[in-house]
């Protein structure tokens, strides 16, 4: 039987003339990436982007930093996020949650997390150590960290921005595997007070997950005194592994805000009264504290 055979027609209905070329969905993304790079560099090299008072630059951080640490959030850790409802759409708020997790990682999540579900830019307060380390200083800025004081973090409230703050400090994420999930102290109430005057709403956030990407096994305190570090962790990875054992364990993530602990109905002079500032404090702990125990009882297991 001969291609002759069959009437003009019917080949044009099996095989149309004008059919469309089958979709080629890598090399259309591989084509998006490409064309986003070449516009990044474009408006680098032009200066076509803006850089707020505290160093952040939305451009560098959606473009480069995002990208990276969204594909730990989606395809590493696989966080789920609970209690968005929490989150004000916009205006200022000051979210408190525990640190953990040797390397802090968790703070990177936060950011993902809000960023791509409510379009929202989550400003962290670092401590003093990470602005001196030069490079490390100079990408924090850039991906809306700032120093952990009152000052930054009331004028970052005062203009309607979302501020994270972790308490904790050092004492949260270099503390012992033994010790997981249990609170460290949450210093004098500092952010309760900021919180008071610039009169935002306190949102509690319990992250489950993180403590056991490094589990710290040991600390060599010497040789981390030595080196102006606050600890200097022994994992199952690290040193053993060398350069390998910064690779965090894939633990599964969970994490929830909770409600608001509004601070409008207080009066002038609230941040003042240090009995308010401390049973502040310890309420906002404490909820932190419980739903980090309840998330744990939820958790199926550690890396599922």
């Amino acid at each position: 039987m001969n291609a002759e055979d069959f009437p003009a027609e019917t080949v044009a209905q099996v095989i149309p003339l004008n059919a469309p070329r089958a979709p080629e969905p890598e090399r259309n993304s591989l084509e998006r990436s490409v064309a986003s790079g070449l516009a990044f560099l474009r408006r680098r090299l032009s200066g076509g982007y803006d850089v707020d008072e505290f160093g952040f630059d939305p451009d560098f951080n959606s473009t480069v930093i995002m990208p990276l640490a969204r594909l730990l959030y989606q395809h590493w850790f696989r966080v789920e996020l609970h209690g968005l409802e929490h989150i004000p759409e916009k205006g200022g708020a000051l979210i408190v949650a525990n640190h953990s997790g040797t390397i802090p990682l968790d703070a990177g999540m936060l950011q993902v997390g809000l960023h791509d579900t409510l379009d929202r830019h989550l400003r962290l307060l670092g401590a003093d150590l990470v602005y001196q380390v030069p490079f490390l200083a100079h990408l924090a800025r850039k991906s809306g960290h700032t120093l952990a004081c009152p000052q930054d973090a009331a004028r970052l409230l005062d203009k309607g921005e979302l501020v994270g703050v972790f308490p904790e400090g050092f004492k949260g994420i270099g503390k012992p595997f033994s010790e997981r999930y249990r609170l460290q102290r949450f210093g004098r109430g500092g952010f309760v007070s900021t919180a008071l005057k610039s009169n935002v709403p306190i949102i509690p956030c319990a992250i489950v997950g993180a403590e056991e990407i490094y589990p710290i096994l040991g600390n060599v305190k010497t040789l981390a005194r030595l080196l102006g570090l606050p600890y200097l962790p022994v994992t199952p990875t690290f040193p053993w592994l060398g350069p390998l054992g910064a690779i965090p364990l894939p633990s599964k993530w969970i994490i929830e805000f909770g409600e608001p602990v509004h601070t409008d109905s207080y009066g002038p002079g609230a941040a003042d009264d240090p009995m308010l500032v401390f049973n502040l404090t310890d309420q906002v702990r404490e909820t932190i504290q419980q739903t980090l125990y309840s998330l744990l009882m939820q958790r199926r297991s550690v890396f599922f």
